[in-house]
């Protein structure tokens, strides 16, 4: 019955895996058989539609504030993904060297972003990558939930589906678009032309599903479903920003090498 199947699922693949874990594993097993429907799989739409717009409201008002205050909310916000990200590590492994490994690296990943988000000097920007990541994350939720269909790596991250990632590239190529017609400087204002932006999008879109495969490995690893449980209907910081930091990495060094004049030196 239903305790031989939670037992089937918990050791097939050999894992001690915690409570929360274990009910998401069931959860799939039962999705199987059972035809779920749209209302309940966007249950928890309300809760992160409001989580969200107050993140949104704080990242905003920090970015008018500029300055000082800026800064320090980027450093903030990164120490605290460091310490998620530090605890995902202790949980996924048990050796010294390997634990070491883990943190040092993801403080040079993280602190990087967070370098080189404190050194973007034009606020248009800053404000489109934010957009541009949460376009990506809304519209691969929608497309993933409402259409479904084939997993990209269920036994990494069960959620995502090749539409959804279809629906992350449709969301931040519509945010390039609209966001190119107004805030960002005149050099590149002009060539933001349509194949560029699709170009761009589907590019953002996987670079940010990357950092969030990363994240859900870890996760995987450490037998956790969120980092934390700071966000209501989130998890934690690193839930929230796992594939901002790659798409930053990846802007911002393009920005050293071609318009170092946008940095603050």
């Amino acid at each position: 019955g239903l305790v031989g199947s939670e037992m089937c699922i918990r050791d097939r693949g050999g894992e001690n895996l915690s409570p929360e874990r274990r009910r998401d594993r069931m959860k799939a097993f039962a999705k199987k058989a059972v035809s779920v429907p749209l209302s309940v799989r966007t249950g928890d739409l309300r809760k992160r539609a409001a989580s969200g717009i107050v993140m949104l409201a704080i990242a905003v008002g920090t970015l008018w504030a500029g300055g000082i205050v800026r800064d320090a909310f980027f450093v903030i916000v990164g120490l605290s993904c460091l310490f998620e990200l530090a605890r995902l590590v202790m949980r996924a492994t048990t050796r010294l060297f390997v634990r070491l490994l883990g943190i040092v690296g993801g403080a040079a990943y993280i602190g990087y972003a967070v370098y080189l988000l404190m050194m973007i000097d034009v606020v248009p920007l800053l404000v489109l990558l934010f957009g541009m990541v949460i376009c990506v994350d809304t519209f691969a939720y929608f497309f993933g939930r409402t259409l479904g269909g084939p997993k990209i790596a269920p036994r990494i991250s069960p959620s995502k589906t090749w539409a959804g990632l279809l629906g992350g590239a449709v969301g931040a190529t519509l945010a390039i678009v609209l966001y190119g017609q107004w805030g960002l400087p005149e050099e590149v204002n002009g060539p933001v032309a349509a194949y560029s932006a699709v170009v761009a999008g589907i590019a953002i879109a996987i670079i940010a599903q990357s950092g969030d495969f990363f994240e859900s490995w870890l996760k995987r690893k450490a037998g956790m479903k969120d980092s934390s449980n700071l966000i209501p209907g989130h998890g934690g910081i690193f839930d929230r920003i796992d594939g901002l930091i790659p798409v930053v990495i990846l802007v911002g060094t393009m920005l050293i090498v071609k318009y170092p004049h946008w940095l603050v030196v």
